[in-house]
C-alpha cells in the first residue's frame, strides 16, 4: 500500500510539473522580474561594468534602445572592442580578431545577435517579435531543477533558457555563437539579481563561457530611460 501510495504521489508531482506551460512560466518570469506594466515603458538601458577576462579589468558600456539597437563597448588594455546590432543589421571593431576598423557582422553573427536590442531579454513579448517558444522539460543546473525552455528566433537562430522555477529568474542560456572565427556553444550564467532604480531586477553578475575563454561581468550602474542618440548604433564609414 505504501508503495502504491508513493508512486502515486510521484505521478501527481510529476503531472502537475507538466501541467506548466512555456507561457506561462514566460508570464511568471515577467511578474518576477518587475511586470508587464513597468517592463512596457522601458525605452532604454545603460548599463556600466567591470570585464574580467584573462586576468585583466576591462571597463565595459552597454546601451540599448528597445527594440532598436544594441551597443557594447570595452576597453581592454586601450583596445576598444565594439559589437553594435539594430533591427536590421550588426557591426563589429575587434583589434584582436584583426580588425582595427569596423567591420559588418555575416549573416549568420546578425541572426545571433540580433536578440540583443530586446528589453529585459527576448523572452519578453516574444511573439510579437516573430519568435517562438518551447518547454522541453526541466534540467539540472547546479542544484536547481530548472525550466528549460527552448527560444527560436524570426531568424530561427535558438537559445536555451534556463528557468528557476522558485524566482522565476533566468539562470543560464546556452546558445551557438562566434569567437576567433570559430562556432563555438557559448553558456551564460546569471546571478546576484538586484533590484534596479527603476524597479525591476536584474542580474548584476554574468559570467559567458565560450569554451577557450570566459567573461566575468559585474554590472556597476544600471540607467533606465535616460536619453539616447540613435546614431550610436550607426556603423563608422557609412
Amino acid at each position: 500500500m505504501r508503495t502504491y501510495l508513493l508512486t502515486l504521489f510521484a505521478f501527481f508531482i510529476v503531472t502537475i510539473a507538466k501541467a506548466q506551460t512555456a507561457d506561462e512560466i514566460i508570464a511568471k518570469h515577467i511578474d518576477a522580474v518587475g511586470g508587464k506594466d513597468l517592463i512596457a515603458k522601458i525605452t532604454s538601458l545603460y548599463v556600466e561594468s567591470s570585464t574580467a577576462v584573462m586576468g585583466n579589468d576591462a571597463p565595459t558600456k552597454t546601451t540599448v534602445i528597445a527594440g532598436k539597437g544594441y551597443k557594447n563597448e570595452t576597453d581592454f588594455n586601450g583596445q576598444n572592442i565594439v559589437q553594435a546590432v539594430t533591427d536590421k543589421s550588426g557591426w563589429m571593431i575587434n583589434p584582436f580578431a584583426g580588425a582595427s576598423d569596423a567591420t559588418a557582422m555575416s549573416d549568420d553573427d546578425f541572426k545571433i545577435a540580433s536578440d540583443d536590442i530586446y528589453l529585459p531579454d527576448p523572452l519578453i513579448n516574444y511573439a510579437a517579435n516573430g519568435a517562438k517558444v518551447e518547454l522541453i522539460g526541466q534540467e539540472k543546473i547546479g542544484e536547481i531543477n530548472a525550466y528549460k525552455i527552448k527560444y527560436t528566433n524570426k531568424y530561427n537562430a535558438e537559445t536555451v533558457f534556463y528557468i528557476d522555477p522558485a524566482t522565476y529568474y533566468v539562470i543560464e542560456t546556452v546558445k551557438k555563437g562566434m569567437a576567433m572565427g570559430q562556432e563555438v556553444t557559448v553558456i551564460t550564467t546569471l546571478s546576484d539579481y538586484q533590484k534596479t532604480d527603476y524597479g525591476i531586477f536584474m542580474p548584476y553578475a554574468v559570467n559567458i563561457d565560450m569554451g577557450q575563454f570566459t567573461l566575468d561581468i559585474t554590472r556597476k550602474k544600471v540607467e533606465i530611460n535616460g536619453s539616447v542618440d540613435e546614431k550610436i548604433f550607426d556603423m563608422p564609414g557609412k
